[in-house]
């Protein structure tokens, strides 16, 4: 596999969230970053600090959108932002607090535990709530032009610990129980090379894959 014929994409989700410390679901929220989430990134910043990025893109939500400006901070780039990629349309459950959703729709997630890997992945917890599937897609047609557009080139683009999860488990890195909610931590990265058509997962940071039951 010669490298030239591939665009590498660094995957990177955004440091930590006020929605994140005050355990609120977030979804298409804006929620800034915090003090220490400004933190995370510039450490992101640094380690990848020898990375040449030919390009940057974003989610439009400020948390992601703030760690891109951070990482890429003193480059001669611009973040370009897009709805395409932001965190999971989690329906009737954005804005509430994580622990009441838990206990109200306990059933809802119970049900969800006896279904099958494809079943899981297609599931809708609510009225208005995107499936893995529908947001692995979202980000897989995105890659997919970005790889195009950018062969040869390195891309840098940051995005939500959801999306990052479905387009992982999409790609056979993990099935739904060996990646959890939660599994990737905050500025946690995946490296891939990609020529539009087939994806290589070359490396992966703070992404805790389990193993399953």
């Amino acid at each position: 596999m010669k490298t030239q014929k591939y665009c590498t994409i660094y995957i990177v989700r955004h440091g930590q969230a006020k929605a994140n410390v005050e355990e609120m679901v977030a979804g298409h929220l804006d929620s800034p970053l915090t003090v220490k989430g400004e933190g995370e990134a510039k450490s992101r910043a640094e380690d990848l600090k020898h990375i040449h990025f030919d390009a940057v893109f974003s989610s439009d939500l400020i948390r992601a959108k703030k760690t891109a400006e951070i990482i890429i901070l003193g480059r001669q780039l611009a973040v370009n932002t897009t709805r395409l990629i932001r965190e999971r349309n989690f329906g009737d459950w954005e804005g509430r607090p994580i622990k009441e959703v838990l206990e109200e729709d306990k059933k809802i997630l119970e049900r969800l535990s006896t279904l099958s890997e494809q079943g899981k992945r297609a599931f809708k917890m609510n009225y208005g709530y995107e499936s893995d599937n529908d947001i692995a897609w979202r980000l897989i047609t995105f890659l997919r032009e970005i790889a195009v557009t950018f062969i040869g080139q390195t891309v840098l683009v940051v995005v939500h610990g959801s999306i990052m999860r479905a387009t992982l488990m999409h790609l056979g890195f993990a099935n739904y129980d060996e990646l959890p909610p939660g599994s990737i931590e905050n500025t946690g990265y995946v490296v891939l090379e990609s020529d539009g058509v087939d994806f290589f997962i070359k490396e992966t940071k703070g992404v805790n894959k389990v193993k399953a039951n």
